[in-house]
């Protein structure tokens, strides 16, 4: 008759194992069988230290690295601890890597070491097709696509396509209305932190960006490319309708609304819409009387920084548009453009009333007043 074996409580969390010995009494056939007492084994279950085999390790064990390598915030999971303990800089926002030029502080070590590529102008990565050269291996593959005219990042809302990751991302935010970067002496936010960078270049006057030719600096690298098309000739950028070239792509952009009418930028105040940001800008100060560029010679000042800089050449007596015909010089081009009307007989104003023409709207207000 089998004896139970009355063993203590289980313990919690823990699985008991049932062994089952039984020796043979005497020898040969018809021997009593005379039973062992049961062996009972208690095994840890997950949550208590796992039980090892020399050279093994068990399949808890691997569960339990596993939700190791998990990020407790976002649940997203890495190969590797070293890779969880990076990405859990992402929340809270610690930056233990310094950059000894500028102080600069970055996430990860491999993210400082490409800054500081800025700083020695070292570019390692070379394009196989055009032999440009980049300073980091994801911005050369940014580039490949542009040869390839491959655009694998699609964006969700508006279907649009993008060659990197980083592109889309930037993108998103025009649907979200996300501005994460914030400027610190206005507060005012910005949806790319190189369109901050840009913006805080405004409060310091920093123009970091010079040409070679005539020495004239710019605020970011991109002003500074579009500027060097000036002494280049250079105009990469046609219209589709008229076929008029352009040095910058922001030049065509602006040049289209006038095919299409378009006026995407409205004043909030008296609703008057803009084809440019940079107009509804301007236009805005005119309702808030803003006058923050001023000139440093007889303290006057002015709501654009074009209208600062036109002023200036009273003070310099600068005269940078010339007539083909009779080299006579001026301050502004628009100035040109009406004097040119003398050599080409052009009279684009036209009275109403007696259907005179006019080479000026001057002109042309003039004659109403005085005759009609």
């Amino acid at each position: 008759m089998r004896r139970k074996n009355k063993h203590p409580k289980r313990a919690e969390n823990a699985a008991t194992i049932v062994v089952d010995s039984r020796v043979e009494r005497g020898g040969g056939g018809g021997g009593e069988e005379e039973e062992e007492p049961v062996l009972c084994m208690k095994i840890p279950v997950v949550g208590e230290k796992e039980m090892k085999r020399e050279g093994d390790t068990t399949f808890r064990e691997g569960a339990k690295r596993k939700r190791a390598n998990e990020c407790d915030v976002c649940e997203k999971r890495f190969t590797t601890s070293g890779n969880l303990k990076a990405h859990m800089r992402i929340h809270s926002g610690e930056k233990p890597f310094e950059c000894d030029v500028c102080e600069k502080r970055f996430t990860t070590s491999g993210n400082l070491k490409a800054h500081m590529r800025i700083h020695s102008g070292e570019k390692p990565f070379e394009c196989d097709v055009c032999k440009k050269c980049f300073n980091q291996s994801s911005n050369l593959q940014n580039h490949i696509r542009t040869h390839t005219g491959e655009k694998p990042f699609e964006c969700d809302v508006c279907k649009k396509s993008f060659s990197g990751s980083g592109s889309l991302q930037k993108h998103m935010r025009i649907h979200t209305g996300e501005k994460p970067y914030e400027c610190d002496v206005c507060e005012k936010r910005f949806n790319q932190s190189s369109n901050l960078q840009n913006h805080i270049r405004t409060h310091t006057g920093e123009k970091p960006f010079e040409c070679d030719v005539c020495e004239k600096s710019f605020r970011h690298s991109s002003q500074l490319k579009t500027h060097m098309r000036i002494h280049t000739g250079e105009k990469p950028y046609e219209c589709d309708v008229c076929q008029q070239r352009f040095t910058g792509f922001s030049a065509l952009q602006y040049h289209m609304r006038i095919h299409t009418g378009e006026k995407p930028y409205e004043c909030d105040v008296c609703k008057k819409c803009f084809n440019q940001s940079s107009s509804l800008q301007n236009h805005i100060r005119t309702h808030t009387g803003e006058k923050p560029f001023e000139c440093d010679v007889c303290e006057k000042r002015f709501t654009t920084s074009s209208g600062l800089k036109l002023h200036m050449r009273i003070h310099t007596g600068e005269k940078p548009y010339e007539c083909d015909v009779c080299k006579k010089c001026f301050r502004q081009s628009g100035d040109l453009k009406t004097h040119m009307r003398i050599h080409t007989g052009e009279k684009p104003y036209e009275c109403d009333v007696c259907q005179k023409r006019f080479t000026t709207s001057s002109q042309l207000k003039t004659h109403t007043r005085n005759h009609h």
